[in-house]
């Protein structure tokens, strides 16, 4: 069956257990709202801020939703850098590229120069700092995290004309703790860190994003309490289950997932995780 058919087949306008689903669908509960807040602020003076968290949890998504709210402010500039792990001279080529820098390869100064140019016209015209999102920023080398730190900061380090999200698992914030790193350790303004959820924030999410796409009938309330408490507080994990069950569901030609499908098609796991209880 074709995603097209998929979707008609249930009224959905989107499929809402895959990842792609569109930004402004995305739920943006109290927490993520007062951290787009505190984010402004760091916009406004520059700086740098971290989100961490379990792989699953929803780090990924936040910085959607963030790259979102900061694109509603006039004039500001917000660019994701999408090579977390590219070492110097790539970094250099892919800032450059985001910033639209000319840049020559073999003169790391006068891309340095550029860029710092750039952000300083930006400042001037606009009050606010420019701001990058690095997703997977445990994966980038520790003289690029150094680089950038030296980067955005000007006046003997007494002014920061860049913005800077990093987002990553625990390692990340055990790699800043490095010897190397630890300067840059210390100058970030914002720590956020996503908890796993309770079984009822993910009940609740999951009812609010199959009102988003279109179909809050998809699912029977006792099934989506279910998928919430087996999703162990890890929303990707949750969103698999219910992407296994929908393509279930149309294979068997049901009109509704219920509790039946669930225990039809995850026999073996419940089993399993029954023994080990």
């Amino acid at each position: 069956m074709s995603r097209t058919q998929l979707h008609a087949l249930y009224g959905l306008k989107w499929n809402p257990f895959l990842p792609e689903i569109p930004s402004d669908a995305l739920v943006k509960d109290e927490q993520t709202k007062n951290f787009c807040r505190r984010v402004e602020h760091v916009v406004m003076d520059g700086g740098f801020a971290m989100v961490t968290g379990d792989p699953g949890t929803g780090k990924s998504v936040l910085l959607r939703q963030l790259q979102l709210h900061l694109g509603e402010i006039p004039e500001l500039s917000v660019r994701t850098l999408t090579r977390p792990q590219s070492h110097i001279r790539d970094f250099y080529r892919e800032m450059a590229e985001l910033f639209n820098v000319p840049m020559k390869p073999s003169n790391r100064f006068g891309s340095f120069t550029g860029l710092r140019t750039q952000w300083h016209s930006h400042i001037k015209a606009s009050l606010l700092r420019p701001v990058l999102l690095l997703d997977e920023a445990q994966e980038t080398p520790d003289d690029v995290l150094s680089e950038l730190r030296l980067l955005s900061s000007v006046d003997l380090d007494s002014r920061n004309i860049l913005a800077v999200v990093l987002s990553g698992d625990a390692r990340l914030p055990s790699k800043l703790r490095g010897s190397v790193l630890l300067p840059l350790e210390s100058r970030i303004r914002l720590r956020h860190h996503i908890d796993k959820r309770p079984p009822e924030d993910m009940a609740a999410l999951l009812r609010e994003i199959l009102t988003q796409a279109g179909s809050p009938e998809l699912m029977t309330a006792k099934l989506i309490q279910t998928v919430a408490e087996h999703g162990m507080g890890n929303a990707r994990a949750m969103m698999m289950m219910g992407n296994e069950l929908l393509e279930a569901a149309a294979q068997r030609d049901a009109r509704v997932l219920d509790e039946d499908l669930f225990f039809e098609v995850f026999r073996e796991r419940v089993r399993k995780r029954k023994a080990v209880k």
